[in-house]
């Protein structure tokens, strides 16, 4: 089954930043979107941030201004650089991916990081 990797979760204060990478495996041809969900206690899972292989990006509106989702697309890598943290913003993390353009729900999943904002 293909895995996508994830890294970068951890605790921070509020108005602290963390950085999540996610690696793709090279076994996934023709990777054009790819992006970050997350899933908080109690709440459905939302799209945070998205990006495409033309660089088009999406991002929820609580983030706008905060997050920002970039992309190597040589090496199939996706990073999300989260600045002025709040503790809404802590919820397991989940790396995804797919081969369509836009922002569809997506084919390829990560384990999910866990990313703990304290007030």
């Amino acid at each position: 089954q293909v895995q996508l990797v994830e890294s970068g979760g951890g605790l921070v204060q509020a108005g602290g930043s963390l950085r999540l990478s996610c690696a793709a495996p090279i076994s996934i041809f023709s990777i054009n979107t790819m992006g970050w969900y997350r899933q908080a206690p109690g709440k459905e899972r939302e799209l945070v941030a998205g990006i495409t292989s033309g660089g088009y990006t999406n991002y929820v509106d609580s983030v706008k201004g905060r997050f920002t989702i970039s992309r190597d697309y040589a090496k199939n890598t996706v990073y999300l650089k989260m600045n002025s943290l709040k503790p809404d913003d802590t919820a397991v993390y989940y790396c995804t991916a797919d081969t369509a353009a836009g922002f569809r729900y997506p084919t390829y999943w990560g384990q999910g990081t866990q990313v703990t904002v304290s007030s």
